[in-house]
């Protein structure tokens, strides 16, 4: 006890507290353990529970439900955006005020919508064939490719003598297509680690729940940590490093790519003395759902 107290890998929070494991032992711990297969059964159960939402938005929402419903964690899952996704269509819907609703949607599910005010007013005829003509040409094209197409016939002169392509220039300047790359993330299971002594006084674990609730903040956390090849489950025990009030917490997470090549994550934060095990075969397991979806 004497060795191991001396070389980290026990402490004694307390001078009347027994001796218990340090992160560095619980490293050493998890080195030796791998995810547990799920039984075939509870993998379809997985499957068919996420292919019920009708976007990727809700399959995010549905995956970091599942984890934490498993694990009893702070269950988080990601999707991210990239250029390389595939238009499926656009609708153009005139509002009030000469405003337009612009939703992209692309064929992985995902859905962008974004409201723009125009100074000259396009009616819904007008945009109901601005629609029609995106569709017609470039559905099923890689974003990258439909932006690059559309600039190279605008720029043409004969642009300038076709009506909708007149209209589809303001609405082209005012972002179309020119979408947002915010990926899409959900968190759930705060009130899982309400119980975890944290050693930080009451405005540190105030701060350290204010950080959970920020996406921006979480999706750091998971750049920073997982950063391992896809299908492979990374542990991260103890994130003081990434944070100072989060040396008593730990990562477990998993990087996948969705059939659409949609890159996503699935991670779970927990205490550093929790079920490893579990933790790495639900997050494996989930992940693994999530990527058979047709998305």
């Amino acid at each position: 006890m004497a060795d191991l107290n001396e070389e980290g890998y026990l402490d004694q929070p307390h001078t009347s507290a027994g001796r218990i494991p340090t992160v560095k032992a619980f490293q050493v711990f998890v080195q030796s353990l791998t995810a547990r297969r799920l039984l075939e059964t509870e993998l379809d159960r997985l499957r068919r529970q996420l292919a019920e939402p009708a976007t990727v938005a809700g399959c995010v929402e549905r995956s970091s439900h599942l984890v934490t419903e498993l694990t009893r964690g702070f269950g988080i899952a990601a999707a991210i955006p990239t250029d390389s996704q595939t238009l499926d269509q656009v609708e153009l819907i005139a509002l009030a005020d000469g405003r337009v609703l612009m939703v992209v949607v692309t064929r992985d599910r995902m859905v962008r919508n974004r409201v723009v005010s125009l100074s000259e007013p396009i009616n819904q005829d007008e945009l109901a064939s601005i629609r029609n003509y995106i569709n017609r040409n470039f559905a099923g094209c890689v974003l990258s490719d439909v932006r690059r197409r559309l600039q190279a016939r605008l720029d043409e002169a004969s642009a300038a003598y076709d009506e909708i392509l007149k209209k589809l220039v303001i609405l082209y300047d005012k972002g179309l297509l020119d979408l947002d790359m915010v990926p899409e993330i959900h968190t759930e299971g705060t009130a899982n680690l309400v119980g975890i002594e944290f050693h930080l006084t009451r405005e540190r674990v105030r701060e350290l729940f204010r950080t959970l609730e920020e996406k921006k903040r979480v999706l750091e956390l998971l750049d920073r940590f997982l950063e391992a090849p896809e299908g492979e489950v990374i542990v991260r025990v103890g994130l003081g490093e990434a944070h100072p009030n989060m040396k008593q917490l730990s990562l477990i997470g998993i990087s996948i790519a969705l059939p659409s090549g949609l890159p996503a994550k699935i991670a779970v934060l927990g205490p550093v003395r929790m079920n490893y095990q579990r933790v790495m075969s639900a997050v494996l397991h989930v992940g693994q759902a999530f990527q058979s979806l047709p998305v």
